[in-house]
C-alpha cells in the first residue's frame, strides 16, 4: 500500500526531531548536570493547540455538565499588559458543573466534572513520543484561575492504563494571571478519583499526556484560563510553589484514599515516607 506524502513526510519529520532531541542531550549531557532551559509541553498560541487537546466531562456518561476549551487570539500589542490581562493567545476552559444523573442510566451514581488533556502524540521511528522530564524537578503553568478547586493531571506510560498523578492547581490571586510551580515529587497517585497505595515515584521519564480538571462537583459556572504549560528548574519571584505555603493555606484537595480520607496537601509526602 503507497503511503501518502502528506502522512510519510509527518512520519519522517517527526522522527527527525525526536532525533535531534536525543542527540542534543548527548551532546549537551543534561542527563548528568542540571538542566537549565525550560522545556515547553504545550502553549495555547495558536489555533491549532486547541485540536492537539481532548476535553472531558460527565456527559461522556450521560451527565449534564458543559465543558469547553475555546482559542482566545491575542490582543492588540499597545493593550496594556496587567496581571489581569494577557496580550498573549491562550485557551479558555470553561462551562458549567451539574450534580444531576441521567433518569436512563440507573448505573451513573456520580456526575459533575469536566477535563481537558493533550492527547496522545503520533509515533515516531523510535515508538510512542513521550516527555522525558526526569531532569526538571518543577512542573510550571501560567493560568488565570476563577479560585475554584482545580487539578492537574499527568499521565504516564505506566502498567495500569487509568492511573493518574494528580495535584491541586492552586491559585493566589484568582481574577489574575500567575505563573504557578509545582514539585514533580508532590503529586499523588490515584486511580478513578482514589489514591492508590501504595504510592509509587512518578515515571518522569515516560510522561505522555498534561492536563486540568474540576471534580469538586459544586454546581455553577467555571472558568479558567491557561496560556501554557512546561517543566523547568528555575524558581523566579514571579512563582510559587507549595513549600512556602502556610499550614492553614493547606487545604484538603477532594481525593480521597481507599480508606475514604481526605488529603490534605502538603501532608502526603509524610505518608510516603
Amino acid at each position: 500500500m503507497r503511503v501518502t506524502a502528506r502522512l510519510s513526510k509527518g512520519f519522517v519529520g517527526r522522527s527527525l526531531d525526536e532525533f535531534k532531541r536525543h542527540a542534543l542531550f548527548a551532546l549537551t549531557g543534561e542527563g548528568i548536570k542540571t538542566t537549565t532551559k525550560p522545556f515547553l509541553l504545550h502553549d495555547f498560541h495558536t489555533p491549532e493547540s486547541i485540536e492537539a487537546c481532548k476535553v472531558m466531562g460527565d456527559r461522556d456518561i450521560g451527565g449534564f455538565s458543559t465543558s469547553n476549551l475555546d482559542y482566545i487570539p491575542a490582543s492588540s500589542p499597545t493593550s496594556p499588559h496587567s496581571r489581569k490581562h494577557n496580550p498573549n493567545a491562550h485557551a479558555r476552559f470553561h462551562g458549567n458543573i451539574s450534580i444531576e444523573l441521567p433518569k436512563d442510566r440507573p448505573q451513573v451514581q456520580r456526575t459533575g466534572y469536566a477535563a481537558w488533556r493533550t492527547k496522545d502524540r503520533p509515533p515516531t521511528i523510535f515508538g510512542k513520543s513521550l516527555w522525558n522530564l526526569d531532569t526538571y524537578a518543577f512542573l510550571a503553568l501560567r493560568v488565570k484561575s476563577d479560585g475554584r478547586k482545580y487539578f492537574i493531571n499527568i499521565q504516564t506510560e505506566s502498567i495500569v492504563p487509568t492511573d493518574i498523578h494528580q495535584h491541586r492547581l492552586y491559585a493566589r490571586r484568582p481574577g489574575e494571571w500567575e505563573t504557578v510551580l509545582i514539585k514533580w515529587n508532590e503529586f499523588v497517585r490515584t486511580n478513578h478519583g482514589i489514591v492508590v497505595e501504595p504510592q509509587r515515584e512518578m515515571l518522569k521519564q515516560q510522561i505522555r499526556t498534561v492536563g486540568i480538571g474540576l471534580i469538586d462537583r459544586v454546581p455553577g459556572k467555571f472558568d479558567l484560563c491557561i496560556e501554557r504549560i512546561w517543566a523547568t528548574n528555575r524558581a523566579s519571584e514571579d512563582v510559587w510553589y507549595q513549600e512556602g505555603m502556610k499550614e492553614e493555606e493547606r487545604e484538603e484537595g477532594g481525593l480521597k484514599s481507599k480508606h475514604g480520607k481526605k488529603i490534605k496537601w502538603g501532608m502526603e509526602e509524610e505518608g510516603k515516607r
